[in-house]
């Protein structure tokens, strides 16, 4: 629980950093590749359906490996934490620097089981692919993918008129109706990213990224209540995703900004470093999960407890967007707490 301790820093209260923004989707176009391949360590098969998270400087984003295993991400210059969290297998880590001479990073990621599962999956491991898909679907589909390696804004609209044309070949297609909804997201095209994200749900209601999307789809729009339950769908079907129960703390900690009265903002503070707490318990070195704790615990002036949090982010991410920010604060937190030494 939060509890009011320690002294209260009157002086740097209007540097809280403001981070909900930071962990938010990358939503600029940028030149910056992330580019790579998931297979079975086991079989050398390409992991299809797979979801693959992205954190870093430009933000918090996740896609789904193709058919082929295949990943594919835009961001900006940075440095960059590419992972996997999949149940019944290790949990897989890349940590990546882009320079703004490189234009792209390629990751080789295999999968390694971890000895949970009781039963292996048929054919090689592999998930079951809907064998129904229309070769013109999955012709179209591909052509998306392929549009999507330039990064450009023009190459994303290329994008999604083929995956448009996609689903419109094959309605039930699971992988293309999520794609789609992911590259209008990266357009910034709130209510046609919206609308196939709820497709992609009516085909598989047990699709717990799509539910994910969809919560970050409407924290972008502000819309704080249908964030909130999309998200805890998601997580009544995938409790262990480190980044749902982040952006379920953002939303709790969004709901704060502007409100002044502390029987007001106290319990969605509350909620917030609850769900921060969740997701830094399962995965430690969450950068933005550590900015944001950090963030949550100078609100309620535990400024020893925050220093710790924002050196860690630090730590993770020394290259991050906000990087410079918190370097600022930490000094001034701990001159003022030099000041209160006797």
């Amino acid at each position: 629980m939060l509890t009011r301790t320690g002294f209260l820093l009157r002086h740097f209260s209007k540097s809280l950093i403001a981070c909900a923004t930071l962990i938010a989707a990358t939503s600029s176009i940028a030149a910056q590749q992330i580019q790579g391949t998931v297979r079975y360590a086991e079989s050398g098969q390409p992991a299809f359906s797979v979801p693959v998270h992205c954190d870093g400087t430009g933000g918090i984003s996740q896609q789904m490996t193709d058919r082929n295993g295949k990943f594919y991400f835009r961001v900006s210059p940075g440095h960059y934490t590419v992972y996997i969290h999949m149940p019944g297998y290790r949990d897989e880590q890349r940590s990546l620097d882009l320079t703004d001479t490189q234009s792209s990073e390629y990751v080789d990621i295999r999968l390694r089981d971890d000895g949970s599962r009781k039963t292996k999956p048929a054919s090689a491991n592999t998930p079951e692919v809907d064998t129904n898909i229309p070769a013109k679907a999955r012709e179209e589909f591909d052509k998306g993918e392929a549009a999507l390696t330039g990064g450009k804004k023009e190459q994303l609209e290329e994008a999604t008129q083929h995956y448009e044309k996609a689903v419109t070949l094959y309605p039930n297609y699971l992988q293309a109706q999520l794609r789609l909804g992911t590259t209008y997201m990266d357009l910034q095209q709130w209510d046609k990213a919206e609308r196939a994200l709820r497709k992609t749900i009516e085909i598989d209601p047990k699709a717990a990224n799509a539910f994910f999307a969809l919560g970050e789809v409407y924290l972008r729009q502000k819309e704080y209540d249908q964030a909130e339950k999309a998200m805890q769908d998601g997580l009544a079907i995938e409790t262990r995703s480190a980044q749902a129960h982040l952006t379920l703390a953002r939303i709790y900690w969004e709901r704060v900004a502007g409100v002044k009265e502390e029987a007001q903002w106290r319990p969605p503070l509350e909620k917030s470093y609850e769900e921060v707490k969740q997701s830094l318990a399962l995965d430690p070195n969450l950068a933005a999960a550590h900015l944001l704790k950090g963030n949550l615990l100078f609100k309620v002036r535990r400024a020893e407890d925050a220093l710790h949090e924002f050196e860690e982010y630090l730590r993770l991410d020394p290259k991050g967007q906000y990087a410079d920010q918190t370097r600022a604060l930490v000094e001034k937190i701990k001159k003022a707490l030099a000041g209160q030494k006797p």
